[in-house]
């Protein structure tokens, strides 16, 4: 018996069973290769979809801020059919890096179209974006059925004033009942959020940067 990553997540009858099965085949050495998961290539721009705004005028993103249980490259699920306040990981299944690193640089590929995208240690004055992710996981509501959930606070200042702050949400149905579902899931509802983002931030009353 090989020790195999559980490509999915487990009922609490099928967990009490692998526990035993997994405790007799741990000194087997031929474990299941750790499978890696990012939010794959960004979304084609169109036309359509570009900005009625100056293509020029630049904001700062910070790197995207994230709590302990997030700053990992876990892969991480929740069995809302079995019990909503409970979430685990996959054993063998990770993200190439945290969510909140892999969100920062989806976040800056798309801002990027609608003007240059700065750092918070860049010199220029401008408005400075502020992401906090507050959720980033797969979520089971049936054994075979689940949908991937991303949520943030987002906090845009200038000059050290607060021009405005607003939790966003956004969530994917799997396409399967899996890791590499759930990473779909989640990459999908990523491009939805930063759409909803940039939406809201171009509806800002920013003033030109000097």
């Amino acid at each position: 018996m090989r020790l195999a990553d559980i490509e999915r997540p487990l009922t609490a009858t099928m967990i009490l069973a692998c526990l035993a099965m997994l405790a007799g085949c741990a000194s087997n050495s031929s474990a299941t290769p750790d499978a890696r998961y990012d939010l794959g290539a960004p979304p084609a721009a169109s036309a359509a979809a570009a900005p009625a705004i100056s293509p020029t005028r630049p904001v700062k993103v910070l790197a995207v801020s994230a709590p302990r249980n997030l700053e990992t490259d876990a892969f991480v699920y929740r069995l809302s059919y079995v019990d909503a306040q409970r979430t685990g990981s996959y054993s063998t299944s990770h993200w190439t890096m945290p969510p909140a690193q892999l969100l920062t640089q989806r976040l800056r590929d798309a801002l990027s179209a609608r003007g240059p995208v700065l750092s918070g240690a860049d010199p220029v004055r401008a408005p400075l974006l502020e992401i906090e992710l507050t959720g980033f996981e797969q979520v089971f509501d049936a054994p075979e059925q689940s949908h991937g959930v991303v949520s943030v606070r987002a906090t845009l200042t200038q000059q050290g004033r607060v021009l405005a702050q607003r939790a966003f949400a956004a969530s994917a149905s799997a396409p399967s009942a899996d890791a590499s579902g759930g990473a779909r899931a989640l990459a999908a509802a990523s491009d939805d959020l930063i759409a909803q983002l940039r939406v809201w931030l171009d509806a800002q009353p920013l003033a030109a940067s000097r």
